[in-house]
C-alpha cells in the first residue's frame, strides 16, 4: 500500500530483458535501506527488490502483464522513475491510498503554465465496462499519475487535467513529460468500489 507522495526521482541504471521480463537496475538515495522483497513503487508500480549487489543500486523485475498495462517498457538507461516505498501504517496519509496496481496508460495531451503553476492534460481510453465499474476521474477526486497523487481537475469522459506547483515539478519526474509522453495511471480505490457495489 501507498499513499501517492514520491519519496525521489531516480535514475535508471540499466535494463536487461529476460525470458519476456525485465530486470531494471535502480540507483537512488535509500538503496542502504531497502531489504530482498521489499516493496517500491515505480512509475506507480509496485515491485519486488530482488537484488542487492552493494554498489548504491537494486534490482527489480517487471513481468509481461506489468509491461503490456504501464510505461516500465519504455524506460531506458538514464530513464528517470518515481519511487514510493510502501506506507507505514502508523504514518499520516498525505495523498491517498494507493494500491501500487495501475489500470492503464494515458498520454499528455497538452501542458499550461499558468502563474509559476503548470496544467497537464492527459488522454486515456477504458472500455466502457470497465469505466462502469469506477475506472474514470471524477472533478476534484484523486487520481495517482506516475506514481504522483494528485486531483483531479477538468474531468471529462476520457481525459482530465491536473496542476503541479514548482515543488512536485523538480522533484518528480513530471519535468520530464512533455505532450505524446505516455505515463502511469491509476484510478482511486474507493470509487471502483463503490461502481462495485452498485452492481449488486
Amino acid at each position: 500500500m501507498f499513499s501517492g507522495i514520491v519519496e525521489e526521482a531516480a535514475e535508471v541504471i540499466d535494463v536487461v530483458s529476460r525470458n519476456g521480463n525485465v530486470d531494471l537496475r535502480v540507483k537512488c538515495s535509500f538503496t542502504d535501506e531497502l531489504k530482498i522483497d521489499q516493496s517500491v513503487a515505480h512509475n506507480g508500480v509496485c515491485l519486488t527488490v530482488v537484488a542487492l549487489p552493494g554498489d548504491g543500486t537494486y534490482t527489480v523485475t517487471a513481468i509481461r502483464e506489468t509491461l503490456d498495462r504501464s510505461n516500465l517498457g519504455f524506460l531506458t538507461k538514464g530513464s528517470r522513475v518515481n519511487l514510493e516505498r510502501s506506507m507505514l501504517m502508523n504514518g499520516r496519509l498525505d495523498g491517498h491510498i494507493v494500491q501500487g496496481h495501475v489500470d492503464c496508460t494515458a498520454v499528455c495531451e497538452d501542458i499550461e503554465e499558468v502563474e509559476g503553476s503548470r496544467y497537464y492534460r492527459f488522454a486515456y481510453n477504458v472500455d466502457p465496462s470497465m469505466a462502469s465499474k469506477g475506472y474514470v476521474t471524477v472533478e476534484k477526486g484523486s487520481v495517482t499519475v506516475n506514481g504522483v497523487s494528485l486531483t483531479v481537475c477538468d474531468s471529462e469522459r476520457y481525459s482530465f487535467r491536473v496542476a503541479i506547483i514548482p515543488y512536485t515539478f523538480e522533484h518528480t519526474n513530471f519535468k520530464d513529460i512533455v505532450p505524446g509522453t505516455r505515463v502511469n495511471i491509476e484510478f482511486d480505490i474507493i470509487g471502483k468500489y463503490l461502481a462495485r457495489l452498485q452492481e449488486f
